[in-house]
């Protein structure tokens, strides 16, 4: 699928199931900032919804929500629930009336969309004094060895693999330009404990692992994985991803 005037890059929908089993949830606390700055009821539009995370997670306080992605494959494989309409559609293009969400979500995802015809469809679809919430996460944190290693696979090995977007998620969002007046919001962060084999599955989901094994035929993450292996021992460790949120108000 092709957005208008620029090309839909898809990493993913070869691996939405892996994309599915191994990219962290939204903590509750999340989902009540958002629910504190909204009126109720709410229709909510969740763009590049993916396996549909995020989406999940409004519909304790929203009547309705569309959730979009512009990858079949993702949409197809999306936990299904009652409140939720899922649609192919990319976020530039959602085809909703003008007016009618309240709340418009992007779960790591804004770095990859046109902003300028977001920006607009943004302005078109959101209800007056609508929310717009972009969140993203960057590198997650374990502990010393282990981050160590991840920082090896992030920038030794896979740097020249990032696609040129990777930097508006390492600066948390704050060079592109939004809709709206900025909206305080409370400091997150993701958290979760997994076994080393998760934590192996989740780097293998990142977009420049996946050009890598396109490109040279290989398992980047192998390079690192014995190590890995070695460093995180047997049973759980607590993983965190700290969030950047930026919320808008139109």
């Amino acid at each position: 699928m092709r957005a208008e005037g620029r090309e839909f890059k898809d990493y993913f929908s070869g691996h939405a199931a892996e994309y599915a089993r191994y990219r962290p949830g939204y903590p509750d606390e999340f989902f009540a900032a958002i629910r504190d700055l909204l009126p109720s009821p709410v229709v909510a539009l969740d763009c590049a919804t993916g396996s549909g995370q995020l989406a999940l997670g409004l519909v304790d306080f929203c009547e309705r929500i569309i959730a979009m992605d512009a990858s079949p494959e993702q949409v197809a494989r999306a936990t299904a629930h009652s409140r939720i309409e899922y649609r192919v559609a990319p976020a530039e293009d959602t085809g909703l009336d003008d007016g009618s969400v309240d709340l418009l979500t992007v779960g790591q995802a804004l770095h990859w969309f046109d902003h300028a015809r977001f920006n607009a469809e943004v302005d078109r679809v959101l209800a007056a004094g609508g929310l717009l919430v972009c969140v993203s996460y960057a590198n997650c944190e374990v502990a010393q060895d282990v981050d160590a290693l991840v920082q090896t696979l992030y920038v030794d090995i896979l740097d020249d693999y990032w696609a040129p977007e990777r930097v508006l998620v390492e600066t948390g969002y704050q060079t592109i330009a939004l809709p709206g007046e900025p909206v305080a919001f409370p400091e997150l962060s993701c958290a979760t404990r997994w076994p080393a084999e998760s934590m192996l599955g989740y780097l293998r989901t990142w977009s420049a692992c996946k050009r890598y094994e396109r490109e040279r035929g290989e398992d980047p993450v192998g390079r690192i994985e014995a190590e890995l292996l070695d460093s995180w021992g047997p049973g759980k460790r607590k993983i965190v991803w700290p969030l950047t949120v930026r919320a808008m108000r139109l």
